[in-house]
């Protein structure tokens, strides 16, 4: 990998020479537009303007978008005379003429101030009919149109995404089919479970979806896959403004999801505040056949989750240099279950157990967030500080009622506090008009304490029945970076290196306390290491239709505090869940190469890509038959670290338009990953097995996958279109099980009013009703799996925006995407 590396390095080098040596070959054909946009009245830049190259005749040549900062820069513009017109909605357009020829092949229209229009425009929020496709330096940039946007949930936008997958269970996401992921909204972590979150931001407040899959220096080298990022829509009008949507499905059992945003705005100031909330109930079962037993178990699940999201935050504009932000985020969730657990063994009525399940638990999770930046006279030159805490807290009393089996009913009692504090200061400094240098410090300081009592019985390594013991189990883990990145552009060629240092401190104590004897066992484990990940983007741009990326990164994945800690997860009576304290990190080295090619008649593009990981101290999962009660089938199930792996894979998307009133969104993704788990068997019929009949394997899988999403809009009229969605996950393995193919089709509608303020969606989701999980297993017991849930169901949405003003500017940077962003939003 590292002779690859410097072999690029080389290339690169080679081609960017021979390239320069002759800079006027297509200076005499084509030319640079370039200047900044201001708002006149308040003198700050406007990003997102749009720059319009037209020829006299006023046929559109070519154009482009203003920056964060409000600049600008338009390259091959063809020779002779042409309009630039500079267009924004609430601001009078400006035009020009000039002329790209010798002589006068770089054009600077230096400061334009563009002047409010003389009437007020409603608050609307311009929103594409249909989602596209777009790939950038580091990242894929999916943008939401009313299509996707009208799918209810944040969770279930996520379906539709390329190389996103999405858990329909537990709302777990994954990544190139690998949940090592990191999922923030507005470049933003939050203590709030992804899935949990997720189902309460509406798909209506998402502006784009960013695939980060090699992430540059910059970012936080954790998750294997990468990162999605999640960015909200941004208030910036002046005056009053919001939004209101809401959602409601049904197939058994109902479910609510709505929001609100207000938003004020004057000069100095901008004041927001948003409420979202998902209540929502869902009935899941199960069936899993062991025929070597002739045993069978039977699941049933309903859940009923309640939770409610609060923000509140203001931007102050000090001046024009320096500029103040904070928010806070409050989160509060009740999230009940009601599960019923059968174990039949048809040979042995005497193994037969049954036991039900009642969980009323409760989180609360607050987030408080100031940002600082500081402005130099040099356009895109800052200093920034950030300083984010976050606190959850949780209470997860269990009730287990046992019918059948050699246990009494008993309770499970699991507390939860958990801190984490960030601090960021980067350094941004533009060193000409083609290089920029970036550094940056961050302190990351995590801890989690969590206390484990049960009024239970557990077996010991004998065999007997003996009370639980209690656990108090803390986790402590502080890492502190340093990154510098350098970037430089030669005309079509663009290279990005970058190199991050991590220290990592990791303290982690489980002190085990005996119920009887009330003696306490401590459990300690201390991991201290200092780690490198370096970062390299080489971007070729031949032509505006072609563009080629090769990029490198290392990454890494710590052990998630779920993975590591020793106190049971759950349990049924089959089946453990337990941590593994000494589990360590596994490191990846990523290689990308991408291709995105702009469809002629801008009708769209397709990207398409492949990349390979070299993953070593693989964390995976690892199945132990339960020693203390061999004959009954019982199992423990928890993760370790194994010998080096790889993955690769292939992925193509597009966004194509056949027709004014057909759009065509699809993603066909095929990956392949060497699995290593621990999984034991027996080599005696499980009836009169003992400990010593224990076989311990290494199993490995080579896990080929591959997935297929479509998805298409017709659009009927101006206020009517129609969707039609359809997804195919092919056969596939993991350690434990081969699972069969999966697919579903969802279908919906949506009619716009009040002049486009409002809209009203209506969805029938998998209208075939095929999906579902299944597959079989063979260790450490031969076994027939079927789990269901609701998946057949019927939504409908609406959604309205109110108020009125003009657009603003503002400018914040969200962190780790090197991007400015407004306020408002979830998180």
């Amino acid at each position: 990998m590292y002779k690859l590396f410097l072999v690029c390095i080389l290339l690169f080098s080679i081609s960017t020479n021979a390239y320069t040596t002759n800079p006027e070959k297509i200076a005499d054909k084509t030319g640079t537009i370039l200047g900044k946009v201001l708002d006149a009245k308040l003198n700050q830049p406007l990003p997102y303007v749009n720059i319009i190259i037209k020829n006299t005749k006023g046929v559109i040549l070519t154009g482009g978008i203003s920056l964060d900062d409000g600049s600008f820069k338009i390259e091959k513009v063809l020779e002779g005379d042409i309009i630039v017109s500079i267009q924004y909605i609430g601001y009078k357009t400006f035009n020009k003429n000039i002329t790209i020829g010798k002589g006068n092949y770089r054009v600077n229209l230096g400061t334009i101030l563009l002047e409010e229009e003389a009437e007020g425009l409603d608050a609307i929020t311009v929103i594409a009919e249909t989602s596209s496709i777009q790939q950038k330096v580091d990242r894929k940039v999916i943008t939401i149109g009313k299509d996707l946007a009208a799918t209810g949930t944040a969770s279930e936008l996520m379906v539709g995404i390329p190389s996103v997958s999405v858990d329909a269970q537990t709302g777990d996401i994954s990544l190139r089919g690998n949940q090592n992921v990191r999922v923030m909204v507005d470049g933003k972590l939050s203590n709030i479970p992804t899935a949990q979150l997720l189902k309460q931001i509406p798909s209506t407040a998402i502006k784009s979806v960013e695939l980060i899959t090699n992430p540059s220096a910059k970012y936080n080298p954790e998750g294997m896959s990468g990162i999605i990022n999640i960015v909200l829509h941004k208030n910036t009008m002046v005056g009053f403004n919001g939004d209101i949507s809401t959602t409601l499905s049904h197939e058994k059992e109902a479910k609510f999801n709505s929001a609100i945003n207000l938003n004020y705005r004057t000069g100095k100031f901008n004041v927001y505040t948003n409420y979202s909330n998902n209540i929502a109930k869902k009935v899941n079962n199960g069936h899993v056949f062991r025929p070597e037993n002739n045993s069978e178990q039977f699941f049933e699940f309903l859940t009923n989750r309640k939770s409610h999201l609060f923000k509140v935050g203001v931007d102050i504009y000090i001046n024009d240099k320096n500029t103040m932000s904070l928010f806070t985020n409050q989160n509060i969730a009740e999230n009940g279950i009601i599960s019923s657990t059968r174990a039949i063994f048809n040979n042995n009525n005497a193994f037969n157990q049954s036991q039900r399940l009642f969980a009323d638990g409760e989180n609360n999770s607050s987030q408080y967030n100031l940002d600082y930046k500081l402005d130099f006279k040099k356009d895109g030159h800052n200093i920034e500080l950030e300083v984010d805490h976050n606190i959850f807290d949780e209470d997860n009393p269990v009730d287990y009622m046992i019918f059948l089996g050699n246990q009494n009913d008993y309770q499970d009692f699991n507390d939860t506090d958990r801190v984490r504090t960030t601090v960021n200061l980067d350094y941004v400094n533009p060193l000409s008009d083609t290089s920029k240098l970036e550094l940056g410090l961050q302190a990351r300081l995590f801890n989690t304490d969590i206390d484990f009592a049960s009024t239970g019985e557990t077996f010991n390594n004998s065999g007997i029945l003996v009370p639980t013991p209690s656990t108090v189990f803390d986790y402590t883990r502080d890492i502190y970076s340093a990154y510098a990145t350098f970037s430089k552009k030669f005309d079509k060629w663009t290279y990005q290196i970058g190199l991050r240092a991590e220290s990592v401190n990791v303290d982690a104590l489980a002190l085990q306390t005996d119920v009887i004897s009330n003696i306490t066992t401590p459990i300690e484990f201390n991991n201290d290491y200092f780690e490198v990940y370096p970062s390299a983007f080489f971007t070729y741009k031949p032509s505006e239709k072609n563009s080629y990326q090769l990029s490198y990164s290392r990454r890494v994945d710590r052990p998630g505090i779920g993975q590591v800690n020793p106190i049971k997860e759950w349990s049924t009576p089959l089946v453990s869940s337990f941590g593994n304290q000494s589990l360590e990190p596994q490191f990846t080295n990523s290689l990308e190469l991408n291709y995105t090619r702009n469809l002629k008649d801008r009708k769209g593009s397709v990207t398409a890509g492949v990349f390979y990981r070299s993953i070593s101290n693989e964390i995976n999962r690892a199945l132990f038959i339960d020693k203390s009660d061999v004959t009954s089938g019982r199992v423990i199930l928890t993760h370790d670290n194994f010998d080096d792996t790889s993955a690769y894979g292939v992925e193509v998307s597009t966004n194509y338009r056949p027709t004014k009133w057909w759009s065509i969104n699809g993603s066909f993704d095929f990956y392949s990953q060497t699995q290593k788990g621990i999984a034991e068997s027996l080599n005696a019929p499980i009836e009169t097995a003992t400990v010593n009949n224990i076989v311990t394997d290494i199993d490995e899988v080579d896990n080929v996958a591959w997935n297929l999403k479509m998805f298409n809009n017709f659009k009927i009229s101006k206020k009517i279109s129609l969707t039609a969605f359809a997804f195919y996950r092919g056969q596939n393995q993991n350690i434990q099980f081969d699972i069969d193919p999966m697919f579903f089709i969802n279908l919906g509608a949506r009619v716009s009013f009040a002049q486009g303020r409002g809209s009203f969606n209506l969805n029938f989701n998998d209208i075939f009703n095929t999906m579902h999980f299944s597959g079989e297993g063979v260790k450490p017991y031969k076994q027939d799996i079927f789990f269901n849930w609701e998946s057949h169901t019927v939504s409908t949405g609406l959604s309205y925006r109110f108020g009125g003003g003009k657009y603003r500017a503002k400018s914040r940077k969200r962190r780790d995407n090197n991007e400015k962003s407004g306020g408002g939003g979830f998180m």
